[in-house]
């Protein structure tokens, strides 16, 4: 038997499809991939929309989504029911495992370079929400020390020096 792998299915049905008649294609769409030695694992519809341009003189359709774990053999033969269908204005078929496995890759990667500059810093993510509250907490009193700076400048007298613009300040004896 084949590697099991993960689809999208994305097909538009008919506007003049009730929710009954949704709800049976969904049925049969399920029956297929059990029989071919499928599952599908989510199913969204989407409901009705209009679609960006006419087909099969049709303006509006339904759209269902549905995630499907499965052989590529069933891919095949779902696609080809769906060829056939009238029903169906369009489908498509998209094997999602492998972004999914690149991104669950690339997510890796990044987490891992994170975790090696914390510990190059001797950080660990409870060091760093320590050094997180440190920091909130001696934010009051480094905002203090710059105002008692800032009251030390003013009170100290200024002379200007003859080759320098710049002021200069005094320092008392």
């Amino acid at each position: 038997m084949s590697e099991s792998r993960q689809y999208e299915l994305i097909y538009v049905l008919s506007p003049e499809m009730d929710e009954e008649g949704v709800k049976e294609f969904h049925t049969q769409i399920s029956e297929i991939v059990e029989n071919l030695g499928g599952e599908i694992e989510t199913t969204d519809n989407w409901g009705r929309r209009r679609l960006a341009y006419e087909i099969k003189k049709h303006r509006e359709g339904t759209y269902v989504l549905e995630l499907i774990n499965g052989p590529g053999a069933m891919v095949g033969e779902l696609d080809r029911r769906l060829r056939v269908n009238d029903q169906v204005l369009r489908h498509i078929v998209v094997r999602v495992d492998e972004d999914l496995r690149k991104a669950k890759h690339v997510r890796d990667r990044r987490q891992g370079k994170v975790n090696r500059r914390r510990a190059a810093r001797g950080l660990t993510s409870t060091a760093v929400a320590k050094e997180d509250d440190k920091v909130e907490a001696s934010a009051p009193e480094s905002a203090a020390v710059a105002k008692e700076d800032d009251k030390v400048e003013a009170s100290a007298p200024e002379s200007v020096d003859e080759n320098s613009a710049a002021p200069k300040t005094e320092v008392g004896s």
